[in-house]
């Protein structure tokens, strides 16, 4: 059977787009969003990724030890058949917490974020800067980067609430993407992690059911910036006073006696 040109020419595009019919989802997101960068002018980079950030503002919620209990509960209009309130909270920081280091990271989150406001289905977004709020990232014992996979339960209709669902996504600062971070939603990597259940649980540890997880973070905050030399100096201090307890304590020769067969002390006479 011989094939015209004309023939050639409506088989071609019929083949490629079974091709791409077959591609993963993740493979055909990459290449939306390198075809989507790939029309954004070098020039232009600067514009862009402050457009970036101003969505990225827009959309997303930033975190403090005063407002996080707040923001992170349940709209009092969510319906419990539509499951958990899915949120990603990024906790990144500066030149004391990163090292200087999540400058790339922050980028790519920005344009995440940009993203997935197209996206009706989207978690909520929300970000906390650890070197700006030392005491939230330290209560949650949160490191960065990484991002929290959170699924917050609607209460029911008998006022019972489930676990809070959380799972953490640690993020590489040389090679994350804003399509990496938007395949966390997408393509639900969230899931390949295991779930967190520890004591420094911000909804369901001990110490947050207990109402001690902030005060217990203002204490490992504290602990945690004590200079070396100061421990060094209660360790030393601690023990000299267990040495002298041991040795019977009280100035030096107090309670010693004289050797036998010498001479008295001087304040005491001669035996006759």
């Amino acid at each position: 059977m011989r094939l015209t040109t004309s023939s050639l020419l409506v088989i071609l595009p019929l083949l490629t787009a079974a091709q791409q019919q077959q591609k993963p989802l993740s493979e055909n997101l990459q290449e939306w969003f390198e075809k989507a960068k790939s029309y954004i002018p070098s020039t232009a980079t600067a514009p862009v990724a402050s457009t970036a950030a101003k969505a990225a503002a827009n959309n997303v919620e930033t975190l403090t030890t005063s407002n996080w209990q707040s923001v992170l509960s349940p709209s009092s209009d969510s319906d419990p058949s539509q499951g958990p309130e899915e949120w990603m909270v990024l906790f990144s920081g500066g030149n004391k917490s990163c090292y200087g280091r999540c400058a790339g990271v922050e980028k790519a989150w920005n344009e995440s974020a940009a993203l997935l406001a197209a996206d009706p289905t989207a978690p909520n977004l929300a970000y906390v800067h650890c070197d700006q709020s030392p005491i939230l990232c330290t209560t949650w014992a949160a490191s960065v980067p990484t991002i929290w996979h959170i699924q917050l339960p609607v209460t029911g209709a008998d006022q019972s609430t489930p676990a809070t669902t959380i799972r953490k996504l640690g993020l590489n600062t040389t090679t994350v993407t804003a399509a990496d971070i938007v395949k966390i939603h997408a393509e639900k990597t969230y899931e390949k992690r295991p779930v967190y259940e520890g004591a420094l649980h911000p909804f369901d540890g001990w110490a947050a059911k207990a109402g001690l997880n902030v005060p217990l973070g203002y204490v490992l905050y504290a602990a945690a910036n004590i200079p070396s030399w100061a421990f060094m100096i209660v360790i030393s201090m601690g023990s000299r006073y267990v040495m002298s307890k041991r040795t019977g304590g009280g100035p030096p020769g107090a309670g010693r006696s004289a050797p036998l067969g010498g001479a008295p002390p001087a304040n005491e006479p001669a035996a006759r």
